[in-house]
């Protein structure tokens, strides 16, 4: 059966800790994106998978076999770089058919499962010629497709679409998310977009700081953030994060004064458990409504920036304690700068959390 899974993985470098006690179990025929800020540890975790680094302790286990004392070569992946590597003096089906000189297959065989890989990743019209007479498009499908004419335990993919261009990205994703659908293999991807992150994968593990502080699918780490960190990292534009003070809670809601307005607002079950005590709230960026009257459940700002996006407009607003306010708007709200605001947040998606900057749910 084709799984990955780390257990309590830990790596050291003399005194600094690249990653700390990592859990994670990745199933046969999933996807999990190892996503994070530059240094979390995400290409660490993928190359102790990979046996490019050695655990300092805890197991890694491929296809139910601890495999920490195993090298690369024994522990049968298929890895696509950040860089191709790609092997200058062969054709592209040279390319694709060179991990196969190790099962020592006919020529027919060989022949056979480098066309069924190149027409999968449309390179079956480019297969004798030269990586220099490709384009980047088609060095990124062939380095996926070395990996992938292989039957490999599992598929570790490292940065795999960062030397491409938005246009290359968006096709490269769906197409990779694709072949990967149809291999019933356990797949790693690192990345640091989290637009390829929610898109290609089954679950998500965002690391910070050697730690995983989150492993959910992509709609729970967007919509259930387990702390702060998670909240700001994962939705495009960023969660606001005001700071405020809970004063009470009675009825479904909450009293705080948030951007020196006392408000109340509407959130989960478990806000009521808290003593009055400084907290966080996150609302997400989308979840306004704006009203013409200042009410008890509103914010009071005003419009600073206004940034065109195409089909919505993102606007910067200042509250009256000088604290910044995002707020995404259809495009045919018409905003002007200078101009005053009353935002009502949308208790589904008004986040609290605690001191200890974890999200307070029941």
């Amino acid at each position: 059966m084709s799984t990955i899974e780390i257990r309590k993985v830990t790596k050291k470098f003399g005194a600094f800790t690249a990653v700390k006690d990592a859990d994670l179990k990745v199933e046969a025929g999933e996807v999990v994106c190892l996503l994070g800020p530059s240094g979390c540890g995400k290409t660490t975790t993928l190359r102790m998978i990979a046996g490019l680094e050695r655990a300092t302790s805890g197991d890694v286990i491929i296809a139910g076999q601890r495999m920490n004392e195993l090298t690369p070569q024994k522990r049968d992946i298929a890895m696509v770089f950040q860089f191709y590597a790609l092997y200058p003096a062969l054709t592209v089906g040279q390319n694709i058919a060179m991990p196969l000189h190790y099962e020592n297959l006919s020529k027919a065989d060989t022949d056979a499962r480098v066309m069924k890989v190149a027409k999968i990743m449309h390179l079956d019209t480019v297969l004798d010629r030269m990586p220099n007479q490709i384009s980047e498009g088609e060095k990124q499908r062939l380095a996926v497709a070395r990996a992938i004419v292989r039957d490999p335990n599992c598929f570790l993919f490292d940065e795999p679409l960062s030397r491409l261009d938005v246009e290359l990205r968006h096709s490269m994703r769906g197409q990779i998310k694709e072949v990967l659908t149809g291999l019933s293999k356990a797949t790693v991807i690192v990345t640091h977009d989290q637009l390829e992150a929610l898109t290609m994968a089954n679950r998500i593990a965002i690391m910070k700081d050697g730690l995983i502080e989150q492993v959910g699918t992509p709609h729970d780490v967007f919509a259930k953030p387990v702390n702060v960190f998670v909240a700001s990292f994962i939705g495009t534009p960023q969660m606001n994060l005001v700071e405020a003070e809970l004063k009470g809670h009675a009825n479904g809601m909450a009293s705080v004064v948030l951007a020196g307005q006392e408000l109340a607002v509407a959130t989960d079950p478990a806000v009521a458990k808290l003593k009055p005590s400084k907290v966080m709230i996150g609302i997400r960026p989308r979840a306004f409504t704006s009203v013409q009257e200042k009410a008890a459940d509103t914010i009071s700002a005003q419009a600073e920036l206004i940034e065109p996006m195409g089909a919505e407009t993102l606007i910067h607003a200042r509250t009256a304690t000088g604290g910044d306010i995002r707020v995404v708007v259809p495009r045919d709200k018409r905003v002007k700068v200078g101009e005053a605001l009353n935002l009502r947040p949308d208790p589904r998606q008004t986040h609290v959390f605690g001191e200890d900057g974890k999200a307070v749910r029941a």
